[in-house]
Protein backbone atom coordinates (compact mmCIF):
# COMPACT_ATOMS: atom_id res chain seq x y z
CA UNK A 1 0.00 0.00 0.00
CA UNK A 2 1.50 3.27 -1.29
CA UNK A 3 1.04 5.79 1.67
CA UNK A 4 3.91 8.14 1.44
CA UNK A 5 3.92 11.58 2.72
CA UNK A 6 3.96 14.62 0.73
CA UNK A 7 6.10 17.06 -0.50
CA UNK A 8 8.96 16.47 1.75
CA UNK A 9 8.36 12.66 1.78
CA UNK A 10 11.46 10.30 1.76
CA UNK A 11 13.10 9.48 -1.23
CA UNK A 12 11.67 12.33 -3.39
CA UNK A 13 13.52 15.28 -4.52
CA UNK A 14 11.76 17.84 -2.18
CA UNK A 15 12.30 15.64 0.82
CA UNK A 16 16.21 15.62 0.36
CA UNK A 17 16.33 19.58 1.47
CA UNK A 18 17.80 20.42 -1.44
CA UNK A 19 17.45 21.74 -5.28
CA UNK A 20 19.27 21.79 -8.17
CA UNK A 21 21.95 24.75 -7.93
CA UNK A 22 20.72 25.87 -3.84
CA UNK A 23 21.77 24.68 -0.74
CA UNK A 24 19.96 23.32 1.79
CA UNK A 25 16.29 25.55 2.72
CA UNK A 26 16.22 27.46 5.75
CA UNK A 27 14.24 25.38 8.43
CA UNK A 28 14.72 22.19 6.57
CA UNK A 29 11.17 23.23 4.66
CA UNK A 30 11.13 22.15 1.48
CA UNK A 31 13.05 24.21 -1.66
CA UNK A 32 11.20 26.19 -3.95
CA UNK A 33 9.71 23.63 -6.62
CA UNK A 34 9.76 23.98 -10.06
CA UNK A 35 7.20 26.13 -12.15
CA UNK A 36 7.11 29.01 -9.76
CA UNK A 37 5.77 26.87 -6.74
CA UNK A 38 7.54 27.74 -3.39
CA UNK A 39 6.51 25.27 -0.40
CA UNK A 40 6.34 27.66 2.35
CA UNK A 41 6.67 27.49 5.88
CA UNK A 42 2.61 27.00 5.71
CA UNK A 43 2.97 24.70 3.27
CA UNK A 44 4.86 23.01 5.64
CA UNK A 45 2.72 22.71 8.59
CA UNK A 46 -0.27 21.50 6.28
CA UNK A 47 2.22 18.57 4.96
CA UNK A 48 2.48 17.27 8.34
CA UNK A 49 -1.00 17.82 9.13
CA UNK A 50 -1.56 15.64 5.99
CA UNK A 51 0.82 12.98 7.88
CA UNK A 52 -0.70 12.85 10.64
CA UNK A 53 -4.17 12.51 8.83
CA UNK A 54 -2.30 9.73 6.60
CA UNK A 55 -1.04 8.00 9.93
CA UNK A 56 -4.70 7.85 11.13
CA UNK A 57 -6.27 6.66 8.66
CA UNK A 58 -3.95 3.66 8.20
CA UNK A 59 -3.99 3.01 11.64
CA UNK A 60 -7.66 2.61 11.45
CA UNK A 61 -7.14 0.23 8.26
CA UNK A 62 -4.72 -1.65 10.27
CA UNK A 63 -7.75 -1.64 13.38
CA UNK A 64 -9.80 -3.38 11.14
CA UNK A 65 -7.63 -5.58 9.01
CA UNK A 66 -6.56 -7.09 13.06
CA UNK A 67 -10.43 -7.02 13.96
CA UNK A 68 -11.52 -9.17 11.11
CA UNK A 69 -8.53 -12.08 11.82
CA UNK A 70 -9.26 -12.22 14.98
CA UNK A 71 -13.19 -12.30 14.57
CA UNK A 72 -12.29 -15.00 11.72
CA UNK A 73 -10.67 -17.22 14.16
CA UNK A 74 -12.89 -16.84 17.16
CA UNK A 75 -15.98 -17.66 14.37
CA UNK A 76 -13.54 -20.62 13.50
CA UNK A 77 -13.24 -21.65 17.54
CA UNK A 78 -16.95 -21.21 17.63
CA UNK A 79 -17.15 -18.32 20.05
CA UNK A 80 -20.37 -17.38 19.02
CA UNK A 81 -22.88 -16.10 16.40
CA UNK A 82 -21.67 -12.27 17.38
CA UNK A 83 -17.94 -12.76 15.69
CA UNK A 84 -20.05 -13.56 12.40
CA UNK A 85 -21.13 -10.24 12.91
CA UNK A 86 -17.64 -8.50 13.99
CA UNK A 87 -16.38 -10.65 11.15
CA UNK A 88 -18.16 -9.10 8.21
CA UNK A 89 -18.28 -5.27 9.82
CA UNK A 90 -14.52 -5.43 9.63
CA UNK A 91 -14.47 -6.95 6.31
CA UNK A 92 -16.90 -4.78 4.57
CA UNK A 93 -14.48 -1.74 6.85
CA UNK A 94 -11.28 -3.26 5.20
CA UNK A 95 -12.86 -2.97 1.42
CA UNK A 96 -14.09 0.53 2.06
CA UNK A 97 -10.58 1.43 3.72
CA UNK A 98 -9.30 -0.22 0.69
CA UNK A 99 -11.36 1.57 -2.17
CA UNK A 100 -10.89 5.17 -0.70
CA UNK A 101 -7.67 4.54 -0.24
CA UNK A 102 -7.05 3.82 -3.85
CA UNK A 103 -9.46 6.56 -5.12
CA UNK A 104 -7.65 9.31 -3.33
CA UNK A 105 -4.19 8.24 -3.41
CA UNK A 106 -4.93 7.61 -7.75
CA UNK A 107 -5.89 11.57 -7.73
CA UNK A 108 -2.02 12.21 -7.13
CA UNK A 109 0.16 9.24 -7.81
CA UNK A 110 0.26 5.55 -9.28
CA UNK A 111 -1.32 2.99 -6.19
CA UNK A 112 1.85 0.95 -5.92
CA UNK A 113 3.66 2.31 -8.48
CA UNK A 114 1.61 0.09 -10.74
CA UNK A 115 0.91 1.40 -14.12
CA UNK A 116 -3.15 1.36 -13.96
CA UNK A 117 -5.42 3.38 -16.25
CA UNK A 118 -6.93 6.83 -14.64
CA UNK A 119 -4.42 6.75 -11.73
CA UNK A 120 -2.30 10.09 -11.25
CA UNK A 121 -4.68 11.88 -12.20
CA UNK A 122 -3.30 15.12 -11.49
CA UNK A 123 0.91 14.69 -12.81
CA UNK A 124 -0.86 13.11 -16.05
CA UNK A 125 -3.74 15.71 -16.46
CA UNK A 126 -2.55 18.85 -15.25
CA UNK A 127 -2.99 20.70 -18.58
CA UNK A 128 -5.99 19.08 -19.23
CA UNK A 129 -7.09 20.59 -15.98
CA UNK A 130 -5.48 23.69 -16.83
CA UNK A 131 -7.42 24.23 -19.81
CA UNK A 132 -10.83 23.37 -18.07
CA UNK A 133 -10.24 25.83 -15.70
CA UNK A 134 -9.61 28.73 -18.07
CA UNK A 135 -12.63 27.84 -19.82
CA UNK A 136 -14.56 27.69 -16.51
CA UNK A 137 -12.96 31.04 -15.90
CA UNK A 138 -13.70 32.40 -19.26
CA UNK A 139 -17.63 31.18 -19.55
CA UNK A 140 -18.52 32.26 -16.21
CA UNK A 141 -16.33 34.85 -15.04
CA UNK A 142 -15.46 36.97 -17.89
CA UNK A 143 -18.59 37.17 -19.52
CA UNK A 144 -20.16 40.33 -20.38
CA UNK A 145 -23.51 39.71 -18.29
CA UNK A 146 -21.41 39.05 -15.46
CA UNK A 147 -19.06 42.00 -15.26
CA UNK A 148 -21.99 44.07 -15.65
CA UNK A 149 -24.09 42.40 -12.95
CA UNK A 150 -21.24 42.39 -10.93
CA UNK A 151 -20.25 46.36 -11.45
CA UNK A 152 -24.31 47.68 -11.30
CA UNK A 153 -24.55 45.67 -7.57
CA UNK A 154 -21.65 47.68 -6.65
CA UNK A 155 -22.37 51.00 -7.42
CA UNK A 156 -19.62 52.36 -8.29
CA UNK A 157 -20.49 55.57 -9.46
CA UNK A 158 -21.88 56.35 -5.97
CA UNK A 159 -19.11 55.22 -3.77
CA UNK A 160 -16.88 57.06 -5.66
CA UNK A 161 -18.42 60.09 -5.65
CA UNK A 162 -18.67 59.47 -1.47
CA UNK A 163 -14.87 58.86 -1.45
CA UNK A 164 -14.02 61.87 -3.53
CA UNK A 165 -16.01 64.52 -1.73
CA UNK A 166 -14.07 63.66 1.64
CA UNK A 167 -11.06 66.68 1.04
CA UNK A 168 -8.74 64.22 3.01
CA UNK A 169 -9.19 61.95 -0.17
CA UNK A 170 -9.46 64.76 -2.52
CA UNK A 171 -5.99 65.80 -1.32
CA UNK A 172 -4.42 62.28 -1.36
CA UNK A 173 -5.56 61.83 -5.26
CA UNK A 174 -4.26 65.27 -5.92
CA UNK A 175 -0.62 64.34 -4.65
CA UNK A 176 -0.71 60.77 -6.43
CA UNK A 177 -1.42 63.09 -9.64
CA UNK A 178 0.89 65.48 -8.99
CA UNK A 179 3.64 62.69 -7.93
CA UNK A 180 2.41 60.58 -11.50
CA UNK A 181 3.16 64.00 -13.37
CA UNK A 182 6.87 64.85 -11.62
CA UNK A 183 7.18 61.10 -12.68
CA UNK A 184 6.04 61.54 -16.40
CA UNK A 185 7.85 64.70 -16.88
CA UNK A 186 11.22 63.12 -15.31
CA UNK A 187 11.11 59.99 -17.76
CA UNK A 188 10.50 61.98 -20.99
CA UNK A 189 13.75 63.70 -22.26
CA UNK A 190 13.74 67.17 -23.17
CA UNK A 191 15.30 66.86 -26.14
CA UNK A 192 12.72 64.19 -27.59
CA UNK A 193 9.72 66.45 -26.60
CA UNK A 194 11.31 69.44 -28.02
CA UNK A 195 11.72 67.98 -31.13
CA UNK A 196 8.21 66.47 -31.11
CA UNK A 197 6.49 69.93 -30.36
CA UNK A 198 8.97 71.84 -33.00
CA UNK A 199 7.94 69.40 -35.73
CA UNK A 200 3.91 69.98 -34.65
CA UNK A 201 4.35 73.52 -34.70
CA UNK A 202 6.20 73.61 -38.13
CA UNK A 203 3.92 71.15 -39.84
CA UNK A 204 0.97 72.79 -38.38
CA UNK A 205 2.12 76.30 -39.46
CA UNK A 206 3.25 74.97 -42.90
CA UNK A 207 0.09 72.91 -43.49
CA UNK A 208 -2.10 75.90 -42.34
CA UNK A 209 -2.25 78.68 -44.66
CA UNK A 210 -2.33 82.31 -42.72
CA UNK A 211 -2.89 84.57 -45.30
CA UNK A 212 -6.87 84.80 -45.25
CA UNK A 213 -6.78 84.62 -41.61
CA UNK A 214 -4.77 87.60 -41.43
CA UNK A 215 -6.70 89.23 -44.26
CA UNK A 216 -9.98 88.61 -42.23
CA UNK A 217 -8.28 89.68 -39.07
CA UNK A 218 -7.31 93.02 -40.11
CA UNK A 219 -10.91 93.81 -42.37
CA UNK A 220 -12.10 93.33 -38.98
CA UNK A 221 -9.52 95.75 -37.03
CA UNK A 222 -10.28 98.34 -39.90
CA UNK A 223 -14.08 98.26 -39.96
CA UNK A 224 -13.92 99.07 -35.95
CA UNK A 225 -11.20 101.86 -36.54
CA UNK A 226 -8.64 99.80 -33.66
CA UNK A 227 -5.57 100.44 -36.46
CA UNK A 228 -6.31 104.52 -35.78
CA UNK A 229 -4.36 103.99 -32.64
CA UNK A 230 -1.08 102.35 -34.44
CA UNK A 231 -1.48 105.51 -36.85
CA UNK A 232 -1.64 107.96 -33.95
CA UNK A 233 1.44 106.50 -32.48
CA UNK A 234 3.24 106.10 -35.72
CA UNK A 235 2.29 109.94 -36.46
CA UNK A 236 3.32 111.29 -33.14
CA UNK A 237 6.99 108.89 -33.28
CA UNK A 238 7.77 110.27 -36.63
CA UNK A 239 6.94 113.88 -36.03
CA UNK A 240 9.23 113.48 -32.60
CA UNK A 241 11.88 112.08 -34.80
CA UNK A 242 11.82 114.44 -37.34
CA UNK A 243 12.01 116.75 -34.95
CA UNK A 244 14.81 115.23 -32.94
CA UNK A 245 16.99 114.94 -36.82
CA UNK A 246 16.19 117.61 -38.30
CA UNK A 247 19.66 118.28 -39.04
CA UNK A 248 20.21 115.01 -40.10
CA UNK A 249 17.16 115.59 -42.53
CA UNK A 250 18.07 118.44 -43.61
CA UNK A 251 21.72 117.01 -45.07
CA UNK A 252 20.37 114.41 -46.28
CA UNK A 253 18.49 116.76 -48.68
CA UNK A 254 21.54 118.94 -49.54
CA UNK A 255 23.77 116.00 -50.00
CA UNK A 256 21.85 114.43 -52.94
CA UNK A 257 21.21 117.79 -54.40
CA UNK A 258 23.20 118.79 -57.77
CA UNK A 259 26.92 120.03 -57.74
CA UNK A 260 26.56 122.42 -59.92
CA UNK A 261 23.56 124.10 -57.37
CA UNK A 262 25.16 127.03 -54.82
CA UNK A 263 25.07 125.88 -51.58
CA UNK A 264 22.69 128.57 -50.10
CA UNK A 265 20.42 126.79 -52.48
CA UNK A 266 20.72 124.05 -51.09
CA UNK A 267 20.59 124.85 -47.39
CA UNK A 268 17.12 126.41 -48.43
CA UNK A 269 15.96 123.67 -50.43
CA UNK A 270 16.61 121.39 -47.04
CA UNK A 271 15.00 124.09 -44.85
CA UNK A 272 11.84 123.97 -47.24
CA UNK A 273 11.84 120.07 -47.46
CA UNK A 274 11.98 119.45 -43.41
CA UNK A 275 9.66 122.44 -42.59
CA UNK A 276 6.41 120.79 -45.26
CA UNK A 277 7.75 117.08 -43.72
CA UNK A 278 7.03 118.77 -40.41
CA UNK A 279 3.45 120.21 -41.34
CA UNK A 280 2.60 117.31 -42.89
CA UNK A 281 3.24 114.73 -40.41
CA UNK A 282 2.18 117.51 -37.38
CA UNK A 283 -1.56 117.89 -39.49
CA UNK A 284 -1.84 113.81 -39.81
CA UNK A 285 -1.10 113.77 -36.23
CA UNK A 286 -3.97 116.26 -34.91
CA UNK A 287 -6.55 115.83 -37.89
CA UNK A 288 -8.63 112.78 -37.66
CA UNK A 289 -9.84 113.40 -41.26
CA UNK A 290 -6.87 113.73 -43.06
CA UNK A 291 -6.76 112.64 -46.29
CA UNK A 292 -3.35 110.84 -45.68
CA UNK A 293 -5.42 108.83 -42.96
CA UNK A 294 -8.28 108.05 -45.38
CA UNK A 295 -5.28 106.54 -48.15
CA UNK A 296 -3.90 104.54 -45.32
CA UNK A 297 -7.35 103.21 -44.45
CA UNK A 298 -8.17 102.48 -47.92
CA UNK A 299 -4.38 100.82 -48.21
CA UNK A 300 -5.42 98.88 -45.45
CA UNK A 301 -8.67 97.73 -46.55
CA UNK A 302 -7.36 96.75 -49.87
CA UNK A 303 -4.67 94.74 -48.24
CA UNK A 304 -6.92 92.78 -46.38
CA UNK A 305 -9.56 91.92 -49.09
CA UNK A 306 -6.08 90.69 -51.35
CA UNK A 307 -4.85 89.07 -48.56
CA UNK A 308 -8.68 86.69 -48.70
CA UNK A 309 -9.09 86.52 -52.19
CA UNK A 310 -5.80 87.70 -54.63
CA UNK A 311 -3.50 84.79 -55.24
CA UNK A 312 -0.18 86.64 -55.72
CA UNK A 313 -0.67 88.48 -52.10
CA UNK A 314 -1.33 85.17 -50.53
CA UNK A 315 2.11 83.33 -51.83
CA UNK A 316 3.93 86.32 -50.91
CA UNK A 317 2.72 85.64 -47.59
CA UNK A 318 3.41 81.87 -47.54
CA UNK A 319 6.78 82.14 -49.20
CA UNK A 320 7.60 85.15 -45.75
CA UNK A 321 6.39 82.52 -43.78
CA UNK A 322 8.33 80.10 -45.10
CA UNK A 323 11.34 81.77 -44.90
CA UNK A 324 10.40 82.73 -41.26
CA UNK A 325 9.96 79.55 -40.37
CA UNK A 326 13.15 78.29 -41.39
CA UNK A 327 14.92 81.06 -39.50
CA UNK A 328 17.22 79.15 -36.67
CA UNK A 329 16.43 82.03 -34.11
CA UNK A 330 12.38 80.54 -34.73
CA UNK A 331 13.34 76.76 -33.91
CA UNK A 332 15.00 78.17 -30.84
CA UNK A 333 12.03 79.71 -29.75
CA UNK A 334 9.49 76.93 -30.62
CA UNK A 335 12.24 74.11 -29.52
CA UNK A 336 12.38 76.48 -25.88
CA UNK A 337 9.00 76.48 -25.39
CA UNK A 338 8.67 72.87 -23.91
CA UNK A 339 11.39 73.72 -21.42
CA UNK A 340 9.22 76.79 -20.29
CA UNK A 341 5.82 74.71 -19.77
CA UNK A 342 7.76 71.85 -18.10
CA UNK A 343 9.63 74.10 -15.64
CA UNK A 344 6.14 75.87 -15.29
CA UNK A 345 3.85 72.67 -14.56
CA UNK A 346 6.77 71.09 -11.94
CA UNK A 347 6.87 74.80 -10.27
CA UNK A 348 3.27 74.79 -9.58
CA UNK A 349 2.87 70.74 -9.01
CA UNK A 350 5.53 70.94 -6.20
CA UNK A 351 3.75 74.14 -4.67
CA UNK A 352 0.99 72.83 -2.66
CA UNK A 353 -0.41 76.36 -2.75
CA UNK A 354 -0.30 76.86 -6.73
CA UNK A 355 -3.20 77.64 -8.73
CA UNK A 356 -2.96 74.49 -10.70
CA UNK A 357 -2.99 71.95 -7.38
CA UNK A 358 -5.66 74.10 -5.91
CA UNK A 359 -7.72 73.90 -9.04
CA UNK A 360 -7.16 70.10 -9.56
CA UNK A 361 -8.53 69.90 -5.75
CA UNK A 362 -11.19 72.05 -6.00
CA UNK A 363 -12.40 70.18 -9.24
CA UNK A 364 -12.17 66.56 -7.36
CA UNK A 365 -14.12 67.90 -4.60
CA UNK A 366 -16.49 69.04 -6.97
CA UNK A 367 -16.74 65.77 -9.21
CA UNK A 368 -17.24 63.83 -6.00
CA UNK A 369 -20.44 66.04 -4.53
CA UNK A 370 -21.88 65.79 -8.02
CA UNK A 371 -21.19 62.00 -8.15
CA UNK A 372 -22.43 61.05 -5.01
CA UNK A 373 -25.98 63.25 -5.69
CA UNK A 374 -26.24 63.45 -9.17
CA UNK A 375 -28.42 59.98 -10.41
CA UNK A 376 -27.78 60.84 -13.90
CA UNK A 377 -23.83 61.12 -13.44
CA UNK A 378 -23.73 58.05 -11.51
CA UNK A 379 -25.11 56.37 -14.79
CA UNK A 380 -22.72 58.16 -16.98
CA UNK A 381 -19.98 57.08 -14.94
CA UNK A 382 -20.62 53.77 -14.48
CA UNK A 383 -22.21 53.42 -17.84
CA UNK A 384 -18.62 54.36 -19.07
CA UNK A 385 -16.59 52.15 -16.79
CA UNK A 386 -19.17 48.97 -17.83
CA UNK A 387 -18.25 49.47 -21.56
CA UNK A 388 -14.67 49.82 -20.62
CA UNK A 389 -14.51 46.80 -19.12
CA UNK A 390 -16.92 44.42 -20.72
CA UNK A 391 -14.82 45.82 -23.88
CA UNK A 392 -11.70 44.27 -21.99
CA UNK A 393 -12.91 41.22 -20.98
CA UNK A 394 -14.26 40.41 -24.34
CA UNK A 395 -11.53 41.90 -26.43
CA UNK A 396 -8.90 40.09 -24.48
CA UNK A 397 -10.71 37.19 -22.56
CA UNK A 398 -8.60 34.89 -24.97
CA UNK A 399 -5.69 36.04 -24.02
CA UNK A 400 -6.31 36.37 -19.92
CA UNK A 401 -7.76 32.53 -20.24
CA UNK A 402 -4.15 30.71 -22.34
CA UNK A 403 -2.58 33.19 -19.26
CA UNK A 404 -4.55 30.43 -16.67
CA UNK A 405 -4.02 27.70 -19.15
CA UNK A 406 0.14 28.62 -20.10
CA UNK A 407 1.10 28.85 -16.32
CA UNK A 408 -0.62 25.48 -15.36
CA UNK A 409 0.74 24.17 -18.24
CA UNK A 410 4.04 25.65 -17.44
CA UNK A 411 4.11 24.09 -13.50
CA UNK A 412 5.92 20.97 -12.73
CA UNK A 413 3.74 18.11 -12.20
CA UNK A 414 5.45 16.61 -9.49
CA UNK A 415 5.54 19.81 -7.81
CA UNK A 416 1.80 20.69 -8.70
CA UNK A 417 0.90 17.46 -7.17
CA UNK A 418 2.53 17.63 -4.19
CA UNK A 419 1.31 21.22 -3.53
CA UNK A 420 -2.13 20.89 -4.15
CA UNK A 421 -1.84 17.56 -1.95
CA UNK A 422 -0.28 19.73 0.66
CA UNK A 423 -3.49 22.17 0.54
CA UNK A 424 -6.37 19.18 0.62
CA UNK A 425 -4.47 16.33 1.57
CA UNK A 426 -5.96 16.39 5.51
CA UNK A 427 -10.15 16.85 3.97
CA UNK A 428 -9.26 13.40 1.78
CA UNK A 429 -7.61 11.51 4.16
CA UNK A 430 -11.12 11.75 6.19
CA UNK A 431 -12.81 9.93 3.06
CA UNK A 432 -10.61 7.29 4.27
CA UNK A 433 -11.46 7.29 7.42
CA UNK A 434 -15.50 7.56 6.65
CA UNK A 435 -14.76 4.97 4.08
CA UNK A 436 -13.45 2.48 6.72
CA UNK A 437 -16.53 3.78 9.12
CA UNK A 438 -19.48 3.71 6.42
CA UNK A 439 -18.12 0.39 4.70
CA UNK A 440 -17.97 -1.30 8.55
CA UNK A 441 -21.43 -0.17 9.07
CA UNK A 442 -22.73 -1.28 5.30
CA UNK A 443 -21.07 -4.68 5.82
CA UNK A 444 -23.06 -5.25 9.31
CA UNK A 445 -26.64 -3.57 7.96
CA UNK A 446 -26.05 -6.47 4.98
CA UNK A 447 -24.87 -9.99 7.14
CA UNK A 448 -27.59 -8.42 9.51
CA UNK A 449 -29.98 -8.53 6.65
CA UNK A 450 -28.86 -11.47 5.29
CA UNK A 451 -29.14 -13.67 8.87
CA UNK A 452 -32.61 -12.50 9.11
CA UNK A 453 -33.82 -13.90 5.86
CA UNK A 454 -32.32 -16.82 6.33
CA UNK A 455 -29.31 -15.99 3.96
Amino acid sequence: MDDRTTAGGPGTAAGTGTAAGTGPARGGAPPPGRGGFVFSAADEERRQGVRRMKTTATGLLLMVAVVYAVATWAEGAGAGGWTGYVRAAAEAGMVGALADWFAVTALFRRPLGLPIPHTAIIPTKKDQLGVSLGEFVGENFLSADVVRARLDALGIGGRLGAWLADPAHADRVTAELVTALRGALAVLRDADVQAVVGEAITRRAETAEIAPGIGKTLERVVADGGHRRVVDLVCAKARDWLVTHGDSVMDAVQGGAPGWTPRFVDRKVGERVYKELLRFLTEMRDMPEHPARGAVDRFLADFAADLQSDGDTRGRVERLKAEILEREEIQDVIASAWTAIRSMIISAAEDERSELRLRVRSSLLSLGRRLSTDGRLQDKVEGWLEGAVVYVVTTYRAEITSLITETVAGWDAEHTSRKIEAHIGRDLQFIRINGTVVGALAGLLIYAVSRAFGA
